[in-house]
């Protein structure tokens, strides 16, 4: 009896003890990990004011478990890099009327770590009319070897002819590595998968997420559109494999996109970040001059690769646009489908026009997801404020991701303005430097403005206050979405 009566007493001091104990623990992981102040104060303040619900809160949510989930997958592997040819001396080979963007290369060699490379050509494959019957060309031609990345690979008739190409491409002995996104690859029903290894064609999937080792791995997806025949030619940019793609057949869903073909020395670090992901999702390592050939000069645009992810190449892609922004003198323009900066890429933005230089966004009329166009919708304000301009394409969905600096440096790939293509997707962008590019690019950008419409400010703030509090409410899972 005595016992149970200081053990009644003992309990409450020893709960007492136990919540200033996690308290103190997570409010200093809070104050040494976390960058953003406000965040810190915002989880001090419920770790504080919940006791025992405040710490495991943060426990639960407050840590980022991604990036130390994708850094401990990915370091389960050896990485695969060829001998890098040496970094352009850029002052050498940039005209003077663009000698800042001297200051541009420099910043993403170092953000980077690979080397800007010359004597490359990038062709612009516009929409799947023109990128596909490219891509099954020379998939057909190929000798050696083909390696295939892509998100999304469905079993439709678009499908169905890269998997009789790919099957024809083993047959005469050519070696082929397909990898596909494990959730891309559940876009349709059955699953292309089945038919690639009918045909024989040796296929990978990017982190299965129905594996109960890999549950905690679900965000980290493989968002990449690599294509290498021969180790000499590739093909990037944003385009899945979808009949959609194929606009001028008028598919149920058309969806406008671009694409590249590339040839020249860049080629060898689509080939390097291919094996990579290959390496890391099947244990095979691609190595040999069959996957990495020589590479001669084959054009005059400056390219290099920019992949991202949320391991050691973690926020790659961010960096390079906020120095992009910083760098940009006279113009920037940017095409992308889903646009959800956060705030530091947003104020960028914004200097940029503070700046007087002309910065214009354009973005679908209607995305493919409507609670982002909702969350991207309550920002808009904040840059049309400062004198950026927001414009809308009209259906069909143009899923285009492009960059363009000063008439001369582009970025394309395929990465996103959301959190999601920035902080969690695995992606893959080129810079390049050209002025013929720059104005090629230009080119098909302006066809778009020409049917697109500009958004002003009065038009927001006409708004219900409905809409506005559903946009505004979204916006706060802008992060996850």
């Amino acid at each position: 009896m005595e016992l149970l009566t200081r053990l009644a007493d003992f309990w409450p001091h020893a709960v007492a003890a136990l919540t200033l104990l996690l308290a103190g623990l997570t409010s200093a992981h809070a104050i040494l990990h976390k960058r953003d102040t406000r965040a810190t104060v915002l989880w001090i303040g419920f770790i504080c004011l919940l006791p025992l619900l405040g710490p495991v809160l943060y426990l639960l949510l407050g840590i980022n478990r991604v990036r130390r989930k994708a850094q401990s997958l990915r370091g389960a592997a050896a990485r695969v890099q060829v001998p890098a040819p040496p970094d352009t001396i850029v002052s050498r080979v940039l005209p003077r009327q663009v000698d800042h963007l001297e200051h541009l290369a420099d910043a993403i060699g170092r953000i980077v770590q690979r080397p800007l490379l010359p004597g490359n050509t990038v062709e612009p494959l516009v929409n799947g009319d023109a990128a596909y019957p490219a891509m099954l060309a020379a998939i057909h031609q190929a000798a050696k070897t083909i390696v295939l990345s892509t998100y999304i690979f469905d079993n439709d008739r678009n499908g169905r002819r890269f998997v009789e190409a790919l099957g024809a491409a083993v047959a005469r002995g050519v070696q082929v590595r397909v990898l596909i996104d494990a959730a891309g690859a559940r876009y349709s029903v059955p699953s292309i998968l089945a038919a690639l290894h009918h045909a024989r064609v040796p296929v990978g999937r990017f982190l299965p997420t129905m594996a109960p080792t890999r549950m905690m791995s679900m965000n980290l997806r493989n968002h990449r559109k690599i294509m290498v025949v021969d180790g000499r030619t590739g093909f990037a940019g944003g385009m899945n494999l979808r009949e959609g793609n194929l606009v001028a057949q008028n598919p149920r869903h058309p969806v406008r996109d671009l694409h590249f073909r590339i040839m020249g020395p860049v080629v060898a670090q689509l080939q390097e970040s291919f094996a990579n992901d290959w390496l890391f999702a099947t244990g095979e390592s691609l190595a040999g001059p069959d996957w990495f050939p020589p590479l001669d000069p084959q054009g005059a645009v400056l390219v290099r690769s920019i992949p991202d992810g949320p391991d050691e190449d973690f926020e790659k892609l961010r960096w390079t646009i906020l120095a992009a922004l910083s760098c940009a003198r006279d113009s920037v323009t940017i095409v992308t489908p889903y646009f959800l900066p956060d705030p530091t890429l947003v104020a960028s933005l914004n200097l940029a026009a503070l700046r007087g230089l002309r910065v214009r966004i354009l973005l679908p009329e209607h995305s493919n997801i409507r609670f982002v166009d909702w969350a991207s919708h309550a920002l808009w304000w904040q840059l049309l404020e400062r004198g950026c301009e927001i414009w809308l394409s009209p259906p069909p969905f143009d899923h285009s991701k492009i960059m363009l600096l000063d008439g001369y440096w582009s970025l394309i790939g395929s990465g996103n303005w959301d959190t999601r293509s920035l902080r969690l997707n695995f992606e893959f962008d080129l810079e390049c430097y050209s002025a013929d590019l720059a104005a090629s690019l230009e080119s098909i950008v302006q066809s778009k403005f020409q049917t697109a419409r500009q958004v002003f400010q009065e038009e927001m703030d006409r708004r219900a206050i409905a809409i506005k509090l559903r946009d505004g409410v979204t916006r706060l899972l802008s992060p996850f979405l």
